[in-house]
């Protein structure tokens, strides 16, 4: 790998000259000859002659005067930066005008040359140094922006993933949230479990399509309020219907939808209700044998609002038996050169090497193993959420 001292870049840096006089623009390239005959330099006269040669070439740098016959002082360093806002500048400036410089400086040039007093080695330190000062600030701002963004995505999925409402000891919740690989924005994915009053579990899982802040921020939205309707005690198609008055009412476009599945784990022990809304099945793991269950259902929330209707389903849990719901970007990534999937048949048959895990060693099993089968073909690039329930003499819940 070549090295390069502070400032350089890795081609022979390529320089706009802005100047209208042509004694000076002589001056500059006998400059350029003298201490970087390496740097080539492109000549234009006025602004407008410099906003067509941006459009067609990348200069390293901007030499600029600030007397030109369409602009004139600061003006012309503020128009530069709006032809070519990632270019640093250099601004050229006569003998009784350092004030100048410095105030061009101050609005965003990166330095400025005094015309007739630099001396070639001083012209090729300020062009270099120039170039290297606009890519750190660039940097820098990059990782301003790459913090805020995490710490948004921390308060998003504060609100997405929170900690289970229980009042119980003998319910386990273990829960798992994994960002898809190719976005660097959260996702839509959301789950929540509340006990209410007469001691049954509610638990949902959701995902709204798409990635990016509006997304996420529905998902916790949705989240909220059904964890507010539960509280309330308003539960089956009702519940679901709400859920889809808000989304449709807090949806940033109408493409936006979302996929839900609620269970309703009653204090028997023994019976499950499940609403279903164009979410993926669920796996119903026993002792000795994991089953995918798919429940009747209806179309995801806000492909039909006011018209869809969500059925019920009961299902009789089997002793000791759990339930692991998840959404669907851990059987969507791909495992072949093509458009093989893991799907939900694949997704079965990895769950079913875990028969005998504890909770938490099925639940992160799943998700290792989705990970490594598309490992080689991209990862998974969706989001995922799973959460594994089960009544238990020993809780062993996790989040």
């Amino acid at each position: 790998m070549d090295a390069h001292r502070p400032g350089e870049v890795a081609h022979a840096p390529l320089l706009l000259l802005i100047e209208d006089d042509p004694g000076d623009a002589l001056l500059v390239e006998e400059l350029v000859a003298d201490s970087a005959p390496e740097m080539k330099v492109v000549w234009v006269q006025s602004l407008a002659d410099a906003r067509a040669a941006l459009a067609n070439t990348a200069p390293d740098c901007v030499l600029l005067d600030l007397h030109l016959p369409d602009s004139h002082g600061l003006e012309a360093v503020a128009r530069v930066q709006e032809y070519a806002e990632n270019v640093p500048i250099v601004v050229l400036t006569g003998m009784a005008e350092e004030q100048t410089g410095l105030a061009a400086v101050a609005v965003g040039a990166q330095d400025y040359l005094v015309k007739g007093r630099v001396e070639p080695d001083l012209f090729s330190r300020a062009v270099r140094y120039a170039i290297q000062r606009k890519q750190a600030e660039q940097n820098a701002a990059a990782l301003q922006v790459s913090h805020l963004r995490a710490q948004e995505n921390a308060r998003l999925e504060r609100g997405l993933l929170p900690s289970p409402l229980l009042d119980m000891d003998d319910f386990d919740v273990v829960a798992r949230y994994r960002p898809g690989r190719t976005s660097a924005l959260l996702g839509g994915d959301f789950y929540d479990v509340v006990q209410s009053g007469d001691g049954t579990v509610h638990v949902l899982v959701g995902d709204v399509s798409g990635h990016g802040p509006d997304e996420a921020a529905l998902g916790v939205a949705l989240r909220i309020a059904w964890r507010t309707l539960v509280l309330a005690g308003i539960f089956g198609e009702l519940q679901t219907a709400k859920l889809e008055e808000i989304l449709v009412a807090e949806r940033a476009a109408d493409r936006i939808f979302a996929t839900v599945t609620v269970l309703a784990m009653a204090p028997d022990r023994r019976t499950v209700s499940i609403i279903r809304a164009g979410h993926p099945g669920l796996l119903l793991r026993s002792k000795n044998e994991v089953e995918w269950v798919e429940a009747p259902g209806g179309p995801a929330l806000g492909l039909m609002p006011g018209v869809a209707t969500w059925p019920v389903h009961h299902l009789e849990l089997p002793e000791g038996a759990a339930v692991t719901l998840f959404t669907d970007g851990l059987f969507e990534g791909h495992t072949g050169s093509g458009h093989e999937r893991l799907g939900e048949g694949g997704l079965l048959e990895l769950a079913r090497r875990g028969i005998g895990l504890e909770p938490a060693e099925f639940t992160d099993m799943l998700i290792q193993g989705a990970e490594e089968l598309a490992d080689a073909h991209g990862g998974l690039s969706d989001d995922v959420a799973v959460v594994h329930v089960r009544w238990s003499t020993k809780a062993t819940r996790t989040v």
